[in-house]
């Protein structure tokens, strides 16, 4: 057998006495794609991260060896100097977020050239070559310009590539790549594992992949370790896990795929409409360039000329990619952003003002995609969930309003008994899947007839995902609401929709039923995005 690239054994880390991983033991080949798989909590982050001790207040113990370029070493027991030989040389790593990984005040380039001066020693000039090379076999298109660039100035996509081309600088032994494609749009994804799977076989470098995503790992690795509450539970090769998988919580991850429990629309039966739109447009005001820039502005179209319908009780799903102007058209359809042509909501039209759009904003209500930026840190749940009520039942006094939230809150499955002294917790209090259920069950609050839904699941893990989808569908069929829906994710949408609409650089390029869409799409970018879903 290939004698091991890193082998882990008995890995234990704790925080404050508490553990958090319980003796794991795991072992990469070179050249080698590794998949660790878990919900969040489950401890697989501050797996990788410990191996180079990136992991603050943390009590780590076990041995990690690593047969490293200048011999074989235990990354546990080294030093702080000697682990700052190694990382970026032999062990590099790729962060999940890459806006708040890179420094916002230097260029791309000058990041990357700054790895490669401090180690290899690569004059200015040189490095800054060097950088420029390595953003052009990251698929980075006109390398050099893109050099110059801030990382606000570049797409999630070309951020995503950006830090590969910094991770790879050095030419590493290992990569340990954290969640590299979760904020990316499917096509960037897969454009993301391909471009990883060919340098990754290029340079002859193994790979630890820290995922909650399945597909991505099917696609993707080589083994796969599954690691529950800090105990890997089951690992081997990835056909033979996902072919008969031997552990309950494996299985469990396994199915997790979204499904459809919906009430289908019927037959030759014309619904009333909830929410139109005809010849939709929506525009940004941009600077003009010259002296024409002096006396007016120009317009950047976001939404061109969208048409559609959302019949009571049913969803349209809206896809596209980041950028096609899937948001836009939401802001519009809330009210929050000056728009031309009809759009109507409940037979009423947005005007602009505040005091008369209040009904309309009672019947248009919105679920965003991360719930712990959306609920305010600083008010408790009984003042999240009951501020549609201050608003729109001011009559309402707090002894009111109180029976009204509990009832919020257990239709969303959120309970006192469950969670004691549920009322006055605030949300960092409660995990992903929780704080969506508690905005859910703001938006509930007023009884609106439609929910835009802004990637409701996105940020959430696969098992938790199916459990928000599976409420979402119960509320719909009891409630006959309409939903908006906005996604990347093709599961998502089957799971979810009646119509869809596919939008592509501010057009409405593709419209139909479920079946139409998903199952026999017509136009090319349609086929690219089915196609796409790992």
């Amino acid at each position: 057998m290939t004698k091991p690239l890193l082998a882990v054994k008995d890995l234990r880390i704790s925080f404050a006495g508490k553990p958090v991983v319980h003796g794991i033991d795991f072992s990469i080949a070179p050249g080698e794609k590794l998949a660790l798989v878990g919900e969040s909590g489950s401890g697989k982050t501050v797996t990788a991260l410990s191996l180079l001790r990136l992991v603050q207040n943390a009590t780590v113990s076990g041995e990690a060896a690593f047969a490293g370029r200048d011999g074989p070493v235990d990354l546990l027991s080294l030093s702080e100097h000697q682990l700052r030989g190694i990382r970026g040389q032999d062990i590099s790593m790729i962060f999940q977020e890459p806006m708040t990984a890179l420094n916002p005040l230097f260029s791309v380039g000058d990041q990357i050239a700054e790895i490669l001066q401090l180690k290899q020693g690569l004059r200015q000039q040189s490095s800054r070559l060097a950088a420029i090379k390595l953003l052009a076999d990251t698929g980075i298109s006109e390398p050099e310009r893109r050099s110059h660039s801030f990382p606000h100035q570049l797409s999630g996509g070309q951020r995503q590539r950006a830090m590969i081309a910094m991770a790879l600088a050095c030419s590493p032994q290992l990569l340990l790549a954290d969640e590299p494609t979760t904020a990316l749009d499917v096509t960037v994804r897969g454009q993301i594992l391909d471009l990883l799977t060919g340098l990754q076989q290029k340079a002859g470098m193994a790979v630890l992949m820290i995922t909650h995503d399945l597909n991505l790992v099917r696609r993707f690795a080589d083994r796969v370790a599954v690691m529950e509450n800090g105990h890997i539970v089951e690992q081997g090769a990835v056909a033979d896990v996902f072919a008969n998988p031997q552990h309950a919580y494996t299985r469990k991850l396994i199915d997790s795929k979204p499904a459809r429990d919906l009430l289908e629309a019927p037959a030759n039966t014309a619904l009333p409409a909830v929410m139109q739109a005809k010849d939709l447009r929506v525009t940004y005001p941009i600077p003009l360039a010259g002296f024409k820039g002096w006396f007016k502005t120009g317009a950047f179209v976001a939404v061109q000329g969208a048409s559609f319908e959302i019949p009571a009780g049913q969803t349209l799903g809206l896809m596209g990619e980041s950028g096609s102007g899937k948001s836009s058209l939401a802001l519009a359809a809330l009210g929050l952003h000056p728009h031309q042509g009809q759009l109507s909501v409940a037979g009423r039209t947005w005007s602009g003002n505040s005091a008369n759009d209040k009904n309309i904003r009672r019947a248009v209500q919105v679920v965003f995609q991360d719930p712990f930026s959306s609920l305010s840190p600083r008010m408790t749940v009984e003042d999240i969930v009951g501020e549609g009520l201050r608003v729109h039942q001011s009559d309402l006094d707090m002894a009111q309003r109180q029976p009204r939230v509990l009832k919020a809150l257990a239709d969303v499955g959120m309970q006192e008994a469950q969670f004691p002294g549920l009322l006055q917790r605030y949300p960092h209090e409660f995990s992903g899947g929780q704080r969506q259920r508690i905005a859910i069950a703001r938006a509930l609050m007023v009884e609106p007839q439609l929910l835009v839904l802004d990637e409701p699941t996105s940020a959430l893990d696969v098992t938790i995902q199916k459990q928000v989808l599976q409420l979402l569908q119960k509320l719909q069929r009891e409630r006959a609401l309409s939903y908006l829906l906005i996604t990347h994710d093709v599961d998502v949408i089957k799971a979810m929709a009646h119509q869809v609409i596919v939008m592509k650089d501010g057009v409405v390029v593709e419209a139909g039923s479920l079946a139409q869409i998903v199952d026999a799409p017509r136009h090319p970018y349609t086929r690219m995005l089915v196609a796409a879903q790992l």
